[in-house]
């Protein structure tokens, strides 16, 4: 009966661990758990498990557009502050460039998205494609950075220096988990 016992705790172990495997939320978390901020990718990337499933595509597609649509986002954020009146000239100067380059970000990010959407198949293209959302991703990361770069140091203080690092450091920090899963999903490809 002993024996009985241990192998019936032993199948059901392993159908438990099955089970487990096949979640897509424990997919996400097991994605998620090599990129630079995890719990941030698996708190954004989790209400959409069921679109995701277990589909690295769809995983690194569903980042990509997170990674876009918060950079969208913070492009508009940053237009509107650019309104605001009483505008000291170094923030004016800092929140002008911060537009361009966030702008810049969009682009690349919507280049990567339209990119990716030609990485279906394995072989010469695939890594021709890959490649290019890898360098515009991270070309984005890059002008993101820059932006919060901008409103760093003490002459600038206030609401709209937290207000823009605090997005900015949001939008890099979800761009960069979308670059992690990117280049794992190249890597197994």
């Amino acid at each position: 009966m002993t024996n009985f016992s241990i192998l019936l705790l032993l199948v059901l172990c392993a159908l438990q661990s099955c089970f487990a495997a096949s979640n897509p939320s424990n997919f996400i978390k097991s994605s998620c758990s090599t990129t630079q901020y995890p719990a941030l990718c698996v708190e954004s990337l989790s209400v959409y498990a069921a679109a995701i499933r277990q589909d690295p595509h769809q995983l690194v597609q569903t980042a990509l557009s997170l990674a876009l649509n918060r950079t969208e986002s913070t492009k508009t954020f940053v237009a509107k502050c650019n309104k605001f009146r009483g505008l000291k000239p170094r923030e004016y100067a800092a929140l002008k460039d911060c537009a361009e380059e966030i702008s810049d970000s969009v682009d690349r990010l919507s280049r990567s998205l339209k990119e990716l959407k030609l990485c279906k198949v394995n072989g010469q293209d695939f890594a021709w494609h890959i490649s290019n959302v890898e360098t515009w991703v991270s070309s984005a990361l890059t002008d993101e950075s820059t932006c919060g770069d901008g409103f760093a140091g003490k002459a600038l203080s206030g609401k709209i220096k937290d207000s823009i690092r605090g997005r900015m450091v949001n939008v890099a920090q979800v761009t960069s988990n979308a670059l992690s899963l990117i280049n794992q999903y190249a890597a197994k490809h």
